[in-house]
């Protein structure tokens, strides 16, 4: 067994899903694996990970008003509004999301259902750098 690293930056221009399956692609491919799991990590408190259709683009559009009637901004309640009227509520989707994925490697590809695709979930409202951390085993 084989341990590979890597990270990539996603920019983001505010609130939204952005599809990342295409970046992670080309190490799994470089690193020759063809068994193994891919693991996921993101490091940020409002920003997440998560697996979706990635097909029809009304799937994505449908999960980010989940999200925005889910934990709207500037709820009366809200206490932590040091960044903004996002704040809270970016803290509140990336808890209900999530900040790892594991995705095993079959046959040199990411074993994603058909339909499936991996994407950063940008919570806050202004662009951010965001990392994505990316360790694949391979299993020899």
């Amino acid at each position: 067994m084989e341990w590979f690293k890597e990270k990539i930056i996603v920019e983001t221009r505010g609130k939204g899903l952005y599809p990342i399956t295409h970046q992670l692609t080309p190490f799994i491919q470089s690193w020759e694996i063809q068994e193994g799991i891919c693991h996921l990590f993101i490091p940020h408190t409002s920003a997440s990970l998560v697996i979706n259709e990635s097909y029809d683009p009304s799937a994505r559009q449908d999960m980010e008003a989940f999200m925005e009637n889910l934990a709207p901004e500037g709820e009366s309640w809200y206490r932590h509004t040091m960044e903004g009227r996002d704040d809270s509520p970016s803290h509140m989707r990336a808890i209900l999301t999530a900040t790892t994925l594991r995705i095993p490697i079959d046959e040199g590809v990411l074993s994603l259902g058909t339909w499936q695709g991996v994407y950063l979930f940008e919570h806050r409202v202004r662009s951010h750098h965001r990392s994505v951390l990316i360790r694949c085993l391979k299993v020899d």
